[in-house]
């Protein structure tokens, strides 16, 4: 038996051979034990906590840590036999890719939550969120170009040359890209600034529409009338916006043309109606109601309101039940619009009644009378 043990086989006994196999095996249960028992009340008890710290270290631990136990768990045991120059080196290169593979994504990770917890914090936050994935994409790739550069020095090369390349194809491309990379450094000022959000209505310069997409270059919206609109992210930031999402309070002015030819007491009864009929509309807030000018065909009355709602539709259903009771109001007292010179809304005054049969007949007769005395006296 102890023969069989020492004999010897690319420079290591039998012994050996079963001793590195014993420390992978073992090794690897003690894991897969962790992992089935230990790991799985840590994330019990971390989901009970409001905290997402304790969550996001339990989530590393199984997505990045037993992964590399695995790795470190095999390489123990193959480092345990005595291994060739070059066997040795290709360990060696497998162990820096490996370890540089975690700790970047970890640190990826790491970042991710972090943006995430801040931008949760914010107004609508959830919603920001969605919109991660164009600056984890930038994130993501400056933190590999540098983690692949970190990896090829440790491995004993020169990244001199490397880096003076990169540096050199940087300007070119960047001479090449100036518009892109514009569109692409707005929508970083776009994101942390947040002038506008998905969902938001925005009027810009002539167009207008609600945000749908707001990507690296461009940011899209989608028009009143259905279409998609395109604009790059630089025109969008050079450019002044009218948010209409933002709104809290919508101020309205609207005006109303009284016919000259109405009654002064009738006249100043207009505002009190007015006032009361803005009053009666829920989400609304009078602020005046005034007989502000003399028209060139009409008396000119003033009102102004807010509407405590940013929703336009909202707005017109308020404005169009103002309308029908002011209307309906006015006609009672029989106070009437005009909508042009010599126009009048008021009804045309009733005809005359004809006279009677009875009444011509008496109206003959005392002018025959009258006429046959004018002649007597002759």
């Amino acid at each position: 038996m102890n023969e069989i043990l020492e004999k010897e086989y690319f420079n290591n006994t039998v012994l050996e051979y079963i001793i590195a196999a014993s420390i992978i095996v073992f090794g690897l249960a003690l894991l897969r034990l962790f992992k089935g028992s230990i790991l799985k009340q840590l994330k019990k008890l971390s989901e009970k906590t409001s905290n997402t710290g304790d969550n996001f270290i339990v989530e590393s631990i199984e997505r990045f840590g037993i992964p590399a136990m695995y790795y470190f768990i095999i390489y123990a045991g193959l480092n345990y036999l005595e291994l060739s120059v070059k066997t040795q080196q290709v360990l060696r290169i497998a162990t820096a890719v490996v370890i540089t593979f975690f700790v970047l994504r970890l640190l990826s990770s790491t970042i991710l939550m972090l943006l995430q917890n801040y931008i949760r914090r914010q107004e609508n936050g959830e919603e920001k969120i969605k919109q991660l994935a164009g600056v984890m994409l930038l994130v993501n790739l400056v933190i590999w170009i540098l983690g692949i550069v970190f990896l090829i020095d440790n491995l004993g090369y020169n990244v001199t040359t490397i880096i003076t390349g990169l540096g050199i194809g940087g300007v070119a491309v960047a001479l090449a890209a100036q518009n892109i990379l514009g569109d692409l450094f707005n929508y970083f000022v776009i994101f942390f600034d947040r002038p506008f959000e998905v969902g938001d209505f925005i009027v810009v310069d002539d167009k207008m529409g609600s945000i749908e997409y707001i990507g690296l270059k461009t940011t899209r919206l989608r028009s009143l009338s259905g279409e998609q609109v395109v604009i790059g992210n630089a025109n969008l930031t050079g450019a002044r916006i009218h948010n209409y999402k933002r709104l809290s309070d919508r101020r309205i002015v609207f005006t109303l043309n009284i016919d000259y030819r109405t009654p002064l007491e009738k006249i100043a009864m207009v505002p009190g109606i007015i006032k009361t009929v803005v009053e009666q509309q829920e989400l609304t807030r009078f602020d005046r109601a005034h007989f502000a000018t003399y028209g060139d065909w009409s008396l000119r009355f003033e009102v102004v309101y807010f509407v405590l709602n940013p929703d336009f539709n909202k707005f017109m259903d308020i404005q169009q039940n103002i309308n029908l009771k002011i209307y309906e109001e006015l006609l009672k007292k029989e106070i009437y619009f005009v909508t042009g010179f010599h126009v009048s809304l008021a009804p045309p005054p009733p005809p005359a009644e004809n006279p009677k049969k009875e009444d011509i007949q008496d109206k003959t007769d005392t002018e025959k009378k009258i006429t046959d005395s004018e002649e007597k006296a002759e």
